[in-house]
């Protein structure tokens, strides 16, 4: 897929691996960019460096859980640029904790945001992807939606259900008339403030959990998973993992079936904080 002149979404750009994305997707000559969070602040930061870029920007506060706001949303873009080739749903939180002392609360905040946000914008935006001649919708899941990890339960079940959604409905556009492409993106450890930011319940253990999380495993920079997901687009590749973490625990589970989670328990069990 060529980016040059096209029009591109991106939620959850005020930073990270969206902010990456923004200025990325600029570069190569995208020539709309229509970027989206919560974080007023600092999607105005991410604009000002993807205009910087070249590209023309287009910004809104969006909660990508609010469905009527996200249909709303998509017919603004449309109107506002004529067009959408390109479509990243990259917003999401994550949370902390034991399932047994999680409320249905903190872990319904996250399935709504993690895969609701997905749901309410790959079906806002499918159609207008279709009417491109030349769409390509970009879900972003993660390591975790490859295996599940203890003290997580909300993100694991967030992001597997993003990988089946998209590689669904990658399937239905293989088997359609329409030129659209579907790709599902599954970060490893890649230093955004995801991690920083996590609903971790209030607790020590949980503040201890992210902590270690994010000493052990957050590596990749936001600009180089950017740019293996901008290359992904490119290829119309079905699967981008990113990083080496990813890759091997992916190979892993390929390799070892539901073994892997015995392995992982033992070592949760014994490094991990609070989770015994």
């Amino acid at each position: 897929m060529k980016l040059k002149g096209k029009v591109a979404v991106i939620t959850g750009a005020g930073s990270g691996i969206g902010r990456a994305l923004a200025v990325e997707l600029a570069k190569k000559g995208v020539t709309g960019l229509a970027l989206s969070d919560v974080d007023e602040a600092g999607l105005a930061e991410t604009a000002e460096l993807a205009s910087a870029a070249g590209a023309r920007v287009h910004t809104q506060r969006l909660d990508v859980a609010d469905r009527a706001a996200f249909l709303a949303y998509a017919e603004a873009v449309a109107a506002e640029f004529g067009v959408v080739n390109v479509v990243i749903n990259n917003a999401g939180i994550s949370a902390t904790g034991n399932f047994e002392d999680l409320t249905f609360e903190r872990f319904d905040r996250v399935m709504n945001i993690d895969f609701g946000g997905v749901l309410n914008g790959s079906k806002a935006f499918l159609p207008h992807l279709i009417a491109s001649g030349d769409g390509h919708l970009v879900n972003i899941s993660s390591l975790f939606g490859l295996l599940s990890n203890p003290g997580q339960s909300p993100y694991n079940a967030a992001k597997f259900a993003v990988r089946g959604l998209t590689e669904s409905l990658r399937q239905e556009m293989l088997i359609s008339d329409h030129n659209v492409e579907v790709t599902c993106v599954h970060p490893g450890g890649i230093k955004t403030n995801i991690a920083k930011n996590a609903d971790t319940g209030g607790t020590e253990a949980g503040r201890k959990q992210t902590e270690l999380f994010e000493k052990l495993f957050l590596h990749v920079s936001p600009e180089s998973a950017a740019k293996e997901i901008i290359k992904g687009i490119e290829k119309k590749k079905g699967r981008v993992l990113i990083g080496i973490d990813a890759k091997s625990l992916d190979a892993l589970v390929r390799l070892s079936g539901s073994s892997y989670q015995r392995v992982q328990a033992t070592i949760a069990g014994l490094v991990v904080p609070g989770m015994k």
